[in-house]
């Protein structure tokens, strides 16, 4: 009698975005020279997995941001220093 085995699936790990990470991520982003702050929010979707960009949209959508709405809006917190 033989014996099958079954390996096992591998699992699917679904990040859950919060709004902190989407605004460092936006900045991170920006600093890097890939997008800039006037580009719409929807441009950051290139750089996250498509299967997490509906929890990325939906946190989004929780704090009243638009897909349209520029990236820079993310980006309320920012401190200057004067040299």
């Amino acid at each position: 009698m033989s014996t099958i085995q079954l390996t096992p699936m591998p699992q699917t790990y679904t990040q859950h975005y919060t709004i902190d990470m989407i605004r460092d991520e936006a900045k991170q982003l920006i600093e890097s020279g890939l997008v800039s702050r006037q580009q719409p929010i929807f441009t950051i979707c290139g750089y996250i997995s498509p299967r997490e960009w509906p929890l990325v949209e939906a946190e989004l959508e929780q704090y009243d941001y638009l897909l349209r709405d520029c990236i820079g809006d993310l980006l309320t917190c920012e401190t200057w220093s004067n040299d």
